[in-house]
């Protein structure tokens, strides 16, 4: 088995999909820390066969919202004096800004570069967002 070190105080980004883990690295702008991130990628999971954890080193605020948007089963564990102190589980949030970016070029966002891309949840059920000003859809995982 796999053994990465024991964190003294920190997050662990737990139970995120199987391939999922660079992706929100890459939203986190993970890389722009100046910390230890482990990243582990298909480890075995009694509840989902594999899953993918991400490690990070330190005292880090992180924006929740980013995660519920592109993964609602992941769990975040907050690490201090080698304890998990707190678990959050992940919901949906009803609106987000500047986290997904609308595709559609005929959107004012397109053209307007410094408006916001704000989106707002429009069926929970199926995790659909609709761009607040053109109605084009994202879907999350």
């Amino acid at each position: 088995m796999l053994n990465i070190g024991v964190l003294n105080e920190g997050i662990v980004i737990d139970h995120i999909q199987a391939g999922g883990a660079m992706k929100i690295y890459e939203y986190l702008n993970l890389e722009k820390l100046d910390c230890s991130v482990a990243i582990i990628k298909n480890a075995r999971s009694n509840k989902m066969g594999k899953k993918d954890i991400i490690k990070i080193e330190g005292p880090f605020d992180i924006d929740l919202n980013v995660l519920g948007v592109l993964d609602h089963k992941i769990t975040i564990n907050i690490i201090k004096n080698n304890e998990i102190v707190e678990k959050k589980d992940l919901s949906l949030p009803e609106r987000v800004t500047n986290i997904i970016r609308c595709k559609n070029p005929r959107c004012i966002t397109s053209v307007e570069q410094e408006l916001p891309h704000t989106f707002k949840l429009t069926d929970r059920e199926n995790r659909i967002y609709r761009c607040i000003y053109c109605e084009s859809k994202f879907r999350g995982k």
